[in-house]
């Protein structure tokens, strides 16, 4: 009886020109927001460069807020990088901003303690 009702089946499926059943296919993954990606670049660039460092980790903070917002709308994949840029931006800022803070104040330092000796000779 088995057998019958597969017959059966099968003459109908090819009776209605029907293709026979498949599994179904993988499931559709969802797109990462690239201003994420940009954020994560931009951030661990802004900590492996020196000097641009500073310009480079508020880009990174900037690009990391706005996918965070994007992300929201467009239930795209990306959280987890947009935060890994945004903590590499911050880091990268706070890194080169205290250095650049320390040269400057260095070099006030310096400069007000210039002795005029030098120049008392000519």
């Amino acid at each position: 009886m088995n057998q019958n009702a597969s017959d059966q089946q099968y003459q109908y499926s090819t009776m209605n020109n029907y293709p026979p059943p498949y599994p179904p296919g993988p499931p559709v993954v969802q797109k990462t927001n690239g201003k994420s990606i940009a954020a994560l670049v931009l951030g661990i660039l802004s900590i492996m460069i020196p000097y641009v460092g500073f310009l480079l980790g508020i880009m990174a903070i900037i690009f990391s807020s706005l996918s965070l917002k994007e992300l929201k709308r467009r239930y795209e994949q990306g959280k987890g990088l947009a935060i890994a840029g945004l903590v590499c931006g911050i880091i990268g800022t706070i890194i080169y901003g205290l250095l650049l803070f320390i040269i400057l104040f260095v070099f006030i330092i310096y400069a007000g303690s210039v002795d005029n000796t030098i120049y008392s000779n000519f």
